[in-house]
């Protein structure tokens, strides 16, 4: 358990930290579960109109620094590689 002020203050804003981030990277996350979903059903309009919105969260939660750039770009990348396949 903290005993300084300022340690009390830092578990304080990191538990604030925690649960902005965590609802942030389940959103992005469900997204793309969404995405892969509808991937494996070889359902090519509502992937591609699905994929529209997880690069828009994915791209938020980058911004944010929520998750990595670079893991954002690779993840749009894998998505829009998998999609091309099923067309």
């Amino acid at each position: 358990m903290a005993n300084s002020k300022q340690a009390i203050k830092r578990a304080r804003q990191n538990a604030d930290r925690y649960k902005l981030k965590h609802s942030q990277r389940s959103k992005a996350r469900t997204a793309v579960k969404a995405v892969r979903n509808a991937i494996l059903e070889n359902n090519k309009e509502s992937a591609s109109a699905l994929l529209k919105t997880a690069q828009k969260v994915l791209d938020s939660a980058a911004s944010k620094k929520v998750i990595h750039k670079n893991a954002a770009a690779r993840t749009k990348s894998r998505l829009v590689k998998a999609l091309k396949a099923i067309s």
